[in-house]
């Protein structure tokens, strides 16, 4: 509620932001890598929502390099795993969406979501009420999925 009340607007790529500041329990950052980093979803679709996001501001897998797409797998790899570990996730759904017709919300920087999926992880207020509900804060989530990569 506190991010919905605020009165901020988004100036620049949220993603670059994110890579440049220093703070990085504030930024959702939970790795670092030379070509990417792991990132919580700021709108979780599902708790433990993860992004891998290329380091290099490019929109596109045309203008993104081999070794950037290796580097974001790398880190979409070592989120299922420790989704798996710390959610007992059962499935995920990994993707990307290149362009606004295709569902992208950031437009102009390449990432990759993992959504972590569970048996009958599905219910109604999406449907009748158009929202989701989390149970837990951003927040709680850092701290568990942080906890993994360090212990």
């Amino acid at each position: 509620m506190a991010y919905i009340g605020a009165t901020k607007t988004p100036t620049g790529c949220v993603f670059c932001e994110a890579l440049s500041g220093s703070d990085d329990r504030k930024n959702l950052v939970l790795v670092r890598r030379p070509r990417a980093f792991l990132i919580l979803n700021l709108y979780p679709y599902a708790p433990g929502h993860l992004m891998a996001v290329l380091n290099r501001h490019v929109g596109t897998l045309v203008d993104a390099t081999a070794d950037e797409i290796a580097g974001a797998m790398e880190l979409v790899t070592l989120a299922t795993s420790i989704l798996s570990v710390e959610y007992r996730a059962e499935g995920f759904n990994v993707g990307l969406n290149q362009g606004r017709v295709a569902g992208a919300g950031i437009l102009d920087h390449l990432h990759v979501h993992v959504v972590p999926r569970w048996n009958g992880d599905t219910n109604f207020m999406p449907v009748v009420g158009d929202v989701r509900v989390h149970p837990e804060p951003l927040e709680a989530s850092y701290e568990r999925l942080k906890g993994r990569l360090v212990g």
